[in-house]
This record gives structure tokens, sequence and C-alpha cells, in this order.
């Protein structure tokens, strides 16, 4: 059974698994109003590639999961990601209940990263695309989700993808990529945030020497490494360094002084589903980043301080670090500290 949303890797990934000989669903979740176009373009790709689609509405459970989440991260001055919250709590989880009520063996999706299946257990690595890797999105998967999941598109390039496509005749081949907030139309999401949650109130700046030097808009407006935008004129560059919900204050940083050299994780989790150990490791700050050397070391109550070999540029609150040992997803946690 695979993920379909009527983008070409979803419909290449379809393709890819008929040839390979499985007998293949597709399902589609409808996840807020803003997917409505999603659903539809799932039934297109489904009818052009001959298989059978199954929806579901997740809408409480997305709202529940993910969008209430999200608003209240912004809400606390942090950094969210929904498609990490997402892919265990929803996305996947449906995957595989789906195809647990239907019958399916499997399930698949089109995201580019890879699987190995080594002594009884299941190892995610990062995909062959190095610009595609979307690893670091699926480090809270278990191996519940990943000794059922398949991803044909593990060993291809984007530009191979759509290639794929275009040769079946879909429309998907030249249909973008998807928006970086599924729910959110118009990539606004803070005026999404104040509309169904509230207006986020004024508060002062605080310059690089503790004194207020202006007044922000509203904290869910910034974030953390943030430099343009500020309407801040000190006569020289400043950054976002801090935000501070419970003041309702963004402290501000000359530039040089954005850099942390260690994190505290909260919610770690591993891929193996044993705790973290100490070890020496590699650490993504946030999905684009590359990987930097780190030292792991674990602390109670599912928490762990990662010390990196070299300051790391705007690590914010509430983003994931997700740890390396080569290719191979250890495990991660949300920032809940940074010095």
């Amino acid at each position: 059974m695979v993920a379909l949303s009527g983008g070409v890797d979803s419909t290449v990934c379809v393709h890819l698994l008929k040839e390979q000989g499985y007998t293949v669903a597709g399902l589609v979740l409808k996840m807020s109003p803003a997917h409505e176009d999603t659903v539809k373009a799932a039934q297109e790709s489904a009818d052009s590639l001959g298989i059978r689609l199954y929806v579901r509405d997740m809408t409480a459970e997305f709202q529940k999961n993910v969008i209430d989440y999200f608003a209240g991260e912004y809400r606390n001055g942090r950094t969210p990601n929904p498609c990490i919250i997402c892919n265990p709590t929803v996305k996947f989880k449906t995957l595989v209940d789906t195809a647990d009520e239907l019958g399916y063996d499997w399930i698949a999706t089109g995201h580019y990263a890879k699987l190995e299946r080594r002594n009884g257990e299941v190892l995610l690595k990062k995909g062959d695309s190095a610009k595609r890797d979307q690893s670091y999105m699926l480090y809270r998967l278990d191996q519940r989700i990943l000794s059922r999941l398949l991803f044909p598109l593990a060993e291809l390039e984007k530009d191979e993808v759509r290639a794929i496509a275009a040769r079946l005749g879909v429309s998907a081949a030249s249909k973008p990529d998807s928006q970086e907030n599924c729910f959110i139309e118009d990539n606004d999401y803070a005026g999404y945030i104040e509309r169904h949650y509230g207006k986020s109130a004024q508060g002062d700046f605080i310059s690089p020497e503790g004194m207020p030097c202006g007044k922000h808009n509203g904290i869910i407006h910034y974030t953390v490494g943030q430099r343009k935008g500020l309407g801040i004129a000190l006569g020289r560059p400043v950054f976002i360094r801090e935000i501070d919900a419970k003041t309702n204050r963004i402290y501000l940083a000359d530039s040089g002084n954005e850099y942390f050299s260690k994190v505290i994780l909260e919610q770690t989790t591993t891929v193996s589903g044993r705790p973290l150990e100490h070890a020496k490791l590699q650490a993504k700050i946030r999905s684009m980043a590359i990987p930097c050397d780190a030292e792991v070391l674990p602390l109670a109550d599912h928490r762990a301080e990662v010390r990196f070999d070299q300051p790391q540029r705007a690590t914010a609150k509430g983003q994931s670090v997700v740890l390396y040992d080569g290719d191979i997803v250890v495990g991660g946690g949300f920032i809940a500290a940074c010095e």
C-alpha cells in the first residue's frame, strides 16, 4: 500500500512497485481543508496507474497531533517541524493500520531514504541523493513501521524520477514539489496561527548590549538566526539569538555570536528502540544542514547533551537534532536548550 499524493514521487513509487510484481493500492490522507486538491490529484494518479485508491479522513487526528503542536510551539518561542511529528503519529501510523485492515503486507512512500535489514533489525539510512535525502524527517519512525516499509526511490535522483514520470506520460512529471507546510496554502504560517489561535502580542527586541532597542510584532513572526525583516537600526548587522516567550522578548546578537557549542535534547528516540549511548556521532541540526561531528552524552528522562566539535549556527529550540553514524540514522530529539 502506497501513500499516494498525486505528486511525481508517489506516482513513480507506484510504477516501480508494479514493475517489481507487487499488487499495489494507494492511500491518500485528507488531513485539512488544504488537502482537497491532494485527494483529487491522488485519484487522477490512481486512475492513470490503474490502481485502487483508498481515502482516509484524518482531519481530527492531524489537528490534534500536528496543527495544534505547530501553533503551540511558535507561540512558545520554539521552532517546530510538523513533518517530523506527522510521520509517526499520523501518516505512517495510518498507512500501517490501513494495510493491516485491508490485508496488505507492505507500505511504501516516495521518500528519498534507504532501509537495510540486518540481524532482525531495520536500519534507516540516508538516501543516495545528497540533495534530496529525507532521512532527517523520518528519525522518529519505530521498528513496527520500518519493518513494513519500502522506499522505491532510495537510489534515484529527482531528475531520474521526473524522467520516469515523463515516459509514463503522467501529468505529475512536471508538477512542482509540495509546499513547506501542507496545511497552509499561502505559506504564511504566522498569519495562519493568528487567524486560528489569536494575535501575537508585541514585545521588546533586546540589543546585544542588553537594552531594549525596538518593538517586535509578536514572537511567532520570527525565528532564531533571522537577520532580515527585523526593522532594527543599530548601525551593524544583528541576528536573533534567542526568543523568550515568558518575557515576550527577542534577544539579538552581533554577527559571530549566533553560534552554539552544545544543545540539550528532550524526548529522544532511537531507530532501534534502545536507549542512546555515549558516542561520537554526526549531528544534523536542521533538515538541510551539513552533519557535524559531535559527542553525545545520554541524560535521564529521555534527554541527551550533544557537544558539537565545531559551534553550529542558529540552533533553535523545538527543532530536531538527528544523529547519524555514517549514513545510518541512530536517533535524535528536540532541542530544549542551547549553549
